[in-house]
């Protein structure tokens, strides 16, 4: 007679088939149960038809990666643990010992942290090139250039370069070009179908990575990125590395932003709403020297942003920075950021509460930039707060601290 605990570790039951319900299941898997050893040894990691092991794919996984595919307009789809990890996953998968990546001066800091660190340790050059100026681009791309790195708009910065010419110079010198697409979210362009009327074919990017803790979580509460393809080549080569380097998404963390997908369009809509109420009234006071919002005409890359996005009505995330009057010291700024009630200081965005950070903007960019005013640059995330309470917020501490 078998032990009691055997059984229960072998225990014959299986539930029905027939379940459904709104929410996929979720699977929680290390090791994967094969039928029998022709069935282990048949199996192949690297497609999706089949499962292996769970660092390689769940049913829960494949159907977050799905339905992320059809919200980027992609083909596959890897899942990391973060956003910085999908930047990182790609750059070690493209580049090699004598190669070079170009990073936009304005890109999120951990990208040139990791160019500066790990990928020169690794013999791998980068050097830094001007977002808005797509000759700048041109001319800086050379023999040994592998991997060119856009990000639209620039994460503290907020400028919105030309993604279509940018893109255009890199297919037409033959160089692979990723976008961080964090803030578009797959919801403000279409990263892959930039010109979708193209002739040979639609010109968009050949990687697209996302935060996945920003809006398609929305929660606060998820670290996860993705980074998808169209090229079933480009997708293995990225698959590979995702293999070696041995990264994994946990399940729980799956079903959380499974949750929040469907309402992504939703909460991208009334961030993007309530930030633009904002930002033009940060506009009509006189502490605020410069507003940083691509919807706003007089934004750098607004034509850009008004051209990709669909023009004045198109989609522009929540996001948006002030630059305050250069007379307020750094200690004011800081003030004003303490005296705020309802923004948290915090990083990341997206969530549903309201974000603060002040920057040195100084020390993250290498020269000063033309179309920037003198001063503190300021960022806000803005959350899913009435508008006008969080204007009154921005109110009394500006009567508050910058006087």
């Amino acid at each position: 007679m078998i032990d009691l605990t055997t059984t229960l570790v072998h225990h014959p039951y299986s539930a029905p088939n027939g379940f459904r319900a709104p929410l996929p299941g979720v699977y929680k898997a290390s090791t994967v149960i094969f039928d029998n050893v022709a069935a282990l040894r048949s199996r192949d990691w690297k497609r999706r038809d089949a499962y292996t092991y769970g660092l390689h794919g769940t049913p829960t996984s494949f159907t977050l990666e799905e339905r992320l595919c059809t919200l980027e307009g992609g083909l596959q789809c890897v899942l990391v643990p973060s956003g910085l990890a999908a930047i990182a996953n790609v750059s070690l998968a493209l580049l090699r010992a004598g190669d070079e990546v170009l990073i936009p001066d304005n890109a999120y800091g951990p990208n040139k942290a990791l160019a500066e660190g790990e990928l020169a340790n690794f013999g791998i050059r980068h050097r830094l090139y001007n977002p808005l100026d797509a000759q700048d681009l041109a001319d800086k791309i050379g023999p040994s250039t592998r991997l060119v790195w856009l990000e639209a708009p620039g994460s503290v910065s907020m400028e919105f370069p030309d993604l279509i010419t940018l893109v255009r110079v890199c297919r037409d010198r033959g160089v692979c070009c990723a976008l961080d697409n964090t803030w578009g979210a797959g919801l403000a362009f279409r990263p892959f179908d930039l010109l979708p009327e193209e002739a040979h074919a639609p010109l968009g990017v050949d990687v697209s990575i996302q935060a996945l803790t920003k809006y398609p979580s929305g929660g606060g509460d998820v670290l996860m990125g993705s980074i998808i393809t169209r090229d079933e080549a480009l997708h293995l080569k990225i698959k590979l590395t995702h293999m070696r380097l041995g990264l994994g998404v946990a399940a729980n963390d799956l079903e959380l932003v499974l949750r929040s997908l469907p309402s992504i369009a939703l909460r991208y809509d009334a961030h993007d709403a309530a930030a633009r109420q904002l930002a033009n009234w940060c506009q009509d006071r006189p502490e605020v020297a410069q507003v940083l919002h691509p919807a706003l005409p007089e934004s750098p890359g607004h034509a850009a942003w008004s051209a990709l996005c669909g023009g004045p009505q198109g989609r522009a995330a929540g996001l948006f920075s002030i630059i305050l009057n250069e007379r307020y010291s750094v200690e004011q700024v800081d003030a004003f950021c303490d005296a705020l009630r309802l923004f948290r200081l915090g990083f990341s965005w997206g969530s549903f509460m309201s974000l603060v950070v002040p920057y040195d903007l100084a020390g993250m960019r290498s020269v000063w930039p033309a179309h920037m005013e003198r001063g503190t640059l300021v960022r806000f995330s803005i959350g899913l707060e009435d508008w006008q309470d969080l204007r009154d917020d921005l109110d009394q501490a500006m009567a508050q601290a910058l006087v």
